[in-house]
């Protein structure tokens, strides 16, 4: 009984002093404040720090009054302690805690409004391009011609 009793309880420490993975994303912008969304979830104001549960490609997205809107994609690589077989050992025998620490950094350009001489170019090159293509294939016109 008492084997059991110190088996129990050594398995139960083990158990709650295995290591553990965490996993932080920091996003800095020039000028600071910018507001911050990833996937389409906004994260804050930069710079701002998060924690995240999985590698791979980010949507990113940065506004701020007076800049462009950044628009980008970013890939978090997955370290090798999270390969599968490895990642069982870093996250549950493994007595350390692990931090996974990244930063990116983004540059906001100032927001430069498009002259009002070019923005009619654009609109009557649009207005050629649409007179310019053909009618749209509709089914009844088809069977007309069977």
């Amino acid at each position: 009984m008492a084997k059991q009793f110190i088996l129990l309880s050594t398995l139960l420490v083990a158990f709650f002093l295995a290591g553990c993975v965490q996993r932080r994303l920091t996003v800095v912008t020039e000028p600071e404040g910018a507001i911050v969304w990833l996937n389409d979830e906004e994260i804050g104001a930069a710079p701002v720090t998060v924690n995240f549960n999985w590698y791979g490609d980010y949507r990113v997205r940065i506004e701020k009054p007076g800049y462009e809107t950044l628009r980008s994609n970013r890939l978090l690589e997955r370290p090798l302690h999270d390969w599968p077989g490895i990642d069982f050992v870093a996250q549950v025998l493994w007595p350390g805690h692990i931090v996974d620490e990244y930063m990116w950094e983004f540059e906001l350009q100032p927001y430069q409004p498009t002259e009002a001489g070019e923005l009619l170019e654009q609109a009557e090159a649009m207005r050629r391009r649409v007179e310019n293509q053909e009618a749209p294939i509709v089914v009844e016109d088809l069977h007309e011609h069977e």
